[in-house]
């Protein structure tokens, strides 16, 4: 079995992490012998509405279908390679010239070019390439990559299907975020990912119900990355998915750890708007249950309201299949994205958290509250919890239980802190609580 992360599961192909590992390697042979690399970087284009208007499965029937066509194009001494969700790198080794590279994009565009027919459903498939060169365009593997992607972004603002860079590019206008780009795959392996957990409070009577699981990424040159930082970076990349593994799994692990004197303690995952759609989803939370899962541990999945606009009936098909087997699914930060009454006829749901920045203007603003308000009664209708985040003060506290607000989470129980420091805040604070979960005598 490959090891997680160095082949893409769907399509065989190397994963970026392989591949850029490889290109690493092939740079540096190129230099010290001097020879040309050249390096495309392939999107498909519009597959977001390929996804919508024919079905995730024939999604990945065409990811599959793009695969097996590099393969056809790419000689024993080149390398191919998924690096993204639709997104694809072809290294060409050992080239005369620009012109070779030129033609390989070409031979790509042209098998693609034929329509691709499965069940019944037949669809011609358009690619936008972008390339670089080594030496030409950038003489180190970090440079390479960006500057192939980059080039990509531009052909498809320019509305071209493949482009090469100048002879000369600027390299200082090249992403500063390389370092975290490369190494993100490899920061569970070597120890730098933590996951932190800020603790969840009845309203009702203040007993601890559990917490949210926060990923941290404490890099060894950088310091602690944040995570408005680094995970658009993984969505961007196609590395969100294993993050998110990792994240589910781990959290599950640590809260299966956890000491709660009143008994069952539940811990909220956040997970992606592109995995919420994906079919395999089932799967991966049964299998992170069926290891780390215990009873007394309630897993619970956050998600967005933009995960249910693309495709809301399949979306809801998905997430019923998980609820099926115990998991609660929460919407994360409501009323700020999608909302729409509609969906609430339909909705696979348990409970609602309401952004916190209708919470931090609460006692000011008018609107903040009656936004609130209506978000509290509207979930109570339709039998769903409210979760209200970003709490800092006692005055805010008593505003949102006297509208009946269900948990509270923020700074004025606790910042996100380590597993084993929750431990002993959950531990402390619960010491007022029997497992009954009814208030025990002091």
């Amino acid at each position: 079995m490959a090891e997680l992360g160095l082949q893409d599961e769907l399509t065989g192909l190397a994963a970026r992490r392989s591949f850029i590992a490889t290109v690493r390697r092939q740079v540096t042979l190129a230099n010290e012998h001097q020879l040309v690399l050249g390096l495309l970087v392939i999107d498909i284009d519009g597959f977001a509405l390929i996804n919508s208007a024919y079905g995730f499965e024939f999604g990945d029937a065409v990811l599959r279908h793009v695969a097996e066509q590099l393969r056809k194009v790419t000689r024993k001494r080149d390398y191919v390679a998924r690096i993204g969700d639709n997104r694809f790198a072809l290294l060409l080794t050992q080239l005369m010239n620009q012109g070779h590279a030129e033609l390989a994009a070409q031979k790509v565009q042209r098998l693609l070019d034929l329509p691709f027919e499965r069940g019944g459903q037949r669809l011609r498939i358009a690619v936008t390439v972008g390339a670089a060169l080594c030496p030409g365009h950038a003489t180190e593997s970090e440079h390479l990559l960006r500057v192939a992607e980059r080039y990509l972004h531009e052909a498809r603002q320019r509305g071209l299907r493949l482009l090469f860079p100048p002879e000369q590019i600027e390299l200082e206008t090249l992403s500063e975020f390389w370092d975290i780009e490369i190494e993100l795959g490899g920061a569970s392996h070597r120890g730098e990912l933590q996951m932190h957990y800020q603790p969840k409070l009845s309203l009702r009577d203040l007993r601890p119900v559990g917490a949210e699981a926060l990923m941290r990424w404490q890099h060894r040159s950088r310091g602690m990355v944040p995570p408005s930082l680094f995970i658009p970076i993984a969505e961007k990349t196609g590395q969100i998915k294993p993050l998110t593994l990792w994240a589910m799994n781990t959290a599950l692990r640590h809260a299966s750890e956890w000491h709660h004197p009143a008994g069952s303690v539940s811990v909220a995952v956040n997970v992606p708007a592109e995995m919420v759609a994906q079919h395999d989803l089932p799967d991966l939370v049964e299998n992170a249950l069926s290891l780390w899962g215990k009873p007394h541990v309630q897993l619970v999945l956050e998600i967005t309201e933009r995960s249910l606009v693309a495709d809301p009936k399949h979306s809801f098909k998905i997430l019923s299949s998980i609820r099926d087997m115990g998991v609660k699914i929460s919407i994360d930060d409501f009323g700020t994205g999608y909302s729409c009454l509609a969906y609430f006829k339909d909705m696979q749901v348990d409970e609602l958290k309401i952004d916190r920045s209708f919470v931090a203007n609460l006692l000011t603003d008018r609107a903040a509250a009656d936004i609130t308000n209506l978000i509290i009664d509207l979930a109570h209708r339709f039998q769903l919890s409210v979760v209200a985040e970003g709490i800092e003060d006692m005055p805010t506290l008593e505003a949102l239980s006297a509208v009946q607000c269900d948990v509270a989470q923020g700074y004025l129980f606790g910042k996100a802190m380590r597993s084993e420091r929750f431990d002993q805040w959950l531990q402390q604070v619960g010491t007022h609580w029997s497992a009954d979960g009814t208030a025990g005598v002091e």
